[in-house]
Parts: C-alpha cells; structure tokens; sequence
C-alpha cells in the first residue's frame, strides 16, 4: 500500500487521467442504473402500491388489462372478499383549460372495494360521486391543482380533481381514479361489460370461468408493454459499461507495469518478494477505482437533488452499493492481468544492466 500511495503521488497526472476515466464510467452506470430503476417503478407503481399477487383477466387479451375485458357472463359465480376488487383501464387524455393535456389511464374502481380505500393521497380527498375523480401526483408538477375540472377524451363531461394520489402510475403513465361507471362510458359500444379484471391481494386466490383466467402478479408485469425489453436493454448497456471499466483498468496497469518492469528488477535485487510488488499493483487498482467511485457518488447525488421530479430517476442505496462493488471487483480482476509479469521478472536484469 505504502509503495501504490507513493507512485500515484508521483505520477499525479497520469493516474489522475486512469480515476477520471474510473469517474466516469461509474458515474454512467449510477445514472443508468437509477434511470432503469426509476423507469421500472413507474411502470409498476400503482400495482406494488395495491400490494396486488393476482389478477383476473380476458385469457385472449394477451394478459394486458387494457385489452382486458370481462362481462357479466365471464364473472358468473365469482367470489370477492376483502382482498379482491374489481377494476377498468382504459388510456385517456385529460384536458383542462389553460393547462396542458396528458396522456393517461383512467382506472374504474368500485368504493367499497382496497383499491378505493387504500389510496395514499399526498393532498385533498377520495372521489365521493361520478362527477369527481383523484389523479396522480405527476398532475401536480405539471400545474394541474384541486378543484380543477379536466375533460377526458372527446367528453363534454367535466371531472372535478378533488385528490392528488402518491405512487398512482402504471405502463409509465399516471392514473386518474374514478368509477366504474365512468369507465363503462368511456368504453362506449360495448354491452354486458363489467371490468377490466380482478386485483386481488391474495397469493392464493384463483377464479377460471369462460373468458376468465387467473395470473400470478409477475407474470402480468412482464408482459406490460416494454417493460421486459426495457429492464434487459439497461441491463445489458450496464454490463458493457464494467466490462469496459475492466478492460481500460487491465490495460492501463499493464501498460504502467511493463514501463516500470526495469524498477521491478532492481526491487526484486534488492530481496523485495514478489507478493509486495504485486500487492503494490492490486493495492494501486483499489485505491484508484476506490477514489473514481466516491467522486461519481457525489456527483450523482448532486445531479439527483438537481433534476426535476418529473425525470425518473431513483437513485437508491442499493444502486450505489451494487455499483461501487461491482466497480471495485472489475479493478481487482483488471489488476490481476499483470500480475505474471511482475512474478516472471528477473533480478538478474538488474545487476546485469
């Protein structure tokens, strides 16, 4: 450690370079990470706020609840308890006057039911009437406030906002909570309907009847639109990122090592064990590495208080210890690669020289 502390002390500039190039790469994969944590929460937001383990939809909508429709036939017999209730999802754009639209999911759901009741509302009230509905809290950023009244669609109908929910998103987009009723009408054309599906929070439950089918909860994430496609895309541009932190860590080492082989020599001549020197290269990677990562920690802990609420982003404890040790095993193994050269060299080099 003493011999690593020493050289880097020396050779300011050119491990300076080495820990920005460190810096850098962690820095990225933070933020992709924390983006692709971010993003997967806001695709499921809504359903882990449910704290939903099965759900009951049309077995030819591709186990989508958007496309999922259930009439009264297909529920013929059907038990609800406490930890079940009925639910309908159709996309919307919601209007309002002097205030942009937003593209979103209108979620029917039934006042009696956990749905309605566990709401985690950051401001206002529950929906008490058809003519009111309560909205997630991305409504709020973008300038949307209580008592605002929103079209939806081509509607002439106007829905007072009387709520703003936290954790109410779903496939990415907000949810406006309204009733069933509204939903039905909002789904014109279709007679007979009565939800989209069935949320229930037990592990157990289980309802197969005609056009019903009953799904475990991950299975129906994974099939949310993008959402596999998506995680595997991040987690694919994160792996490359160690590879290559891997890579530019065993070559610049090796690089450095073959130049200071001579120095090598002369140490070893002078009865220094080849465990020192290679210790002195490992200890050089884990103190360089170490270094890069707490600069990439603070910068971006820096740019998470700076971007707004609207990006979505998640930067979480368990990103940043998973990366800082990912990033700390890359240097280690990165270090490993010269480690023959430095065990091969020959002391008599240097008393021949």
């Amino acid at each position: 450690m003493f011999l690593a502390f020493k050289e880097i002390q020396r050779e300011k500039l050119r491990y300076g370079l080495i820990i920005l190039m460190i810096f850098l790469i962690s820095y990225l994969i933070f933020m992709l990470s924390s983006l692709a944590i971010g993003l997967a929460d806001e695709n499921t937001q809504a359903i882990n706020a449910w704290d939903a383990k099965k759900v009951v939809l049309n077995k030819n909508a591709n186990i989508s609840m958007s496309q999922s429709i259930l009439t009264a036939d297909d529920l013929k017999g059907v038990k609800l308890g406490k930890d079940e209730a009925y639910i309908g999802q159709t996309p919307v754009v919601v209007k309002a006057k002097d205030e942009a639209s937003v593209s979103a999911q209108f979620l029917g759901i039934e006042k009696s039911q956990f749905i309605y009741k566990n709401q985690n509302l950051i401001s206002g009230r529950k929906a008490k009437n058809g003519n009111e509905v309560t909205v997630d809290e991305a409504f709020k950023i973008k300038g949307y406030k209580l008592g605002d009244k929103i079209k939806l669609n081509d509607s002439d109908k106007k829905y007072k906002i009387v709520g703003f929910v936290k954790n109410a998103k779903i496939n990415i987009a907000p949810i406006v909570y309204g009733n069933l009723a509204t939903w039905k009408s909002l789904r014109q054309g279709m007679n007979n309907v009565k939800v989209s599906a069935i949320i229930s929070q037990n592990a157990n439950y289980k309802f197969n009847h005609k056009n019903a089918k009953t799904y475990n909860i991950a299975t129906f994430i994974n099939k949310l639109p993008g959402y596999t496609a998506q995680n595997m895309t991040f987690e694919l541009m994160i792996g490359f990122l160690f590879v290559i932190s891997l890579i530019i860590i065993a070559v610049f080492l090796y690089i450095l090592t073959m130049q200071k082989m001579h120095n090598f020599a002369v140490m070893r001549a002078q009865g220094i064990p080849s465990k020192t020197l290679v210790g002195a290269t490992v200890s050089q990677s884990i103190i360089l590495v170490v270094v890069g990562v707490v600069i990439a920690l603070i910068m971006m802990w820096i740019t998470a208080l700076l971007l707004p609420a609207s990006v979505p982003m998640k930067f979480t404890p368990a990103i940043m210890l998973a990366g800082s040790i990912g990033m700390l095993l890359m240097g280690i193994i990165g270090s490993l690669i010269p480690v023959r050269s430095i065990l091969k060299v020959d002391p008599a080099k240097a008393i021949g020289e």
